[in-house]
């Protein structure tokens, strides 16, 4: 089996598999995950929705709604790991859950944009941190439309920009047309 990136093989656990199976969308992921292997890991979510707690029905609205919006070629990733998360010995399923859990809660909540912008949200939370509540779709809907080399960029910019800038950064990133994003990215590395 090929190596994967303990990083975010966590992730899929969390989303993939815990989330989406229990939030209705058994088709989002290969039914070798929904298996065995896959109940042990969700025995929490399995509970009724009328015994969870408030808080543990709002993280999973929470992490259903994130699902919801990741593009499928991050879903259909996520379901990859999913699947060789299951297919290994439960040892090393338990040692990939012992380091994600053992991150700081902000980075984990990273991962619920997915694999692709999980990776970097440490770098993009200065920026992204406190997105007012009308911006958060637009913003995560532009993320997901940005080349490698963009969110890079992105995140240079997001750890260069003083906290009292960031609001107007946001505005401006926003108010972009997709064609003009490249360049103004640029532009503002290179400052």
């Amino acid at each position: 089996m090929p190596k994967v990136d303990c990083r975010w093989l966590s992730a899929p656990l969390l989303l993939g598999v815990a989330l989406v199976a229990q939030a209705a969308a058994p088709t989002a992921l290969p039914a070798s995950v929904e298996g065995n292997a896959a109940s042990a890991q969700v025995q929490a979510p399995q509970a009724t929705w009328s015994a969870m707690t408030p808080q543990a029905k709002r993280e999973l609205r929470a992490r259903y709604a994130a699902w919801r919006v990741l593009p499928d070629t991050e879903r259909q990733r996520i379901a990859h790991a999913a699947a060789a998360l299951a297919a290994m010995p439960a040892a090393q399923r338990d040692n990939l859950r012992g380091q994600f859990m053992g991150m700081d809660q902000m980075h984990r909540d990273g991962w619920l944009l997915g694999p692709r912008l999980g990776a970097l949200y440490a770098k993009l939370q200065p920026l992204l941190g406190y997105l007012p509540a009308e911006q958060r779709e637009p913003m995560l809907a532009l993320l997901h439309q940005l080349d490698a080399v963009q969110l890079e960029q992105l995140s240079l910019i997001s750890q260069r920009t003083p906290p009292q800038e960031r609001a107007a950064l946001r505005d401006q990133l926003l108010a972009l047309a997709p064609a003009q994003r490249g360049a103004w990215l640029q532009q503002r590395v290179t400052r």
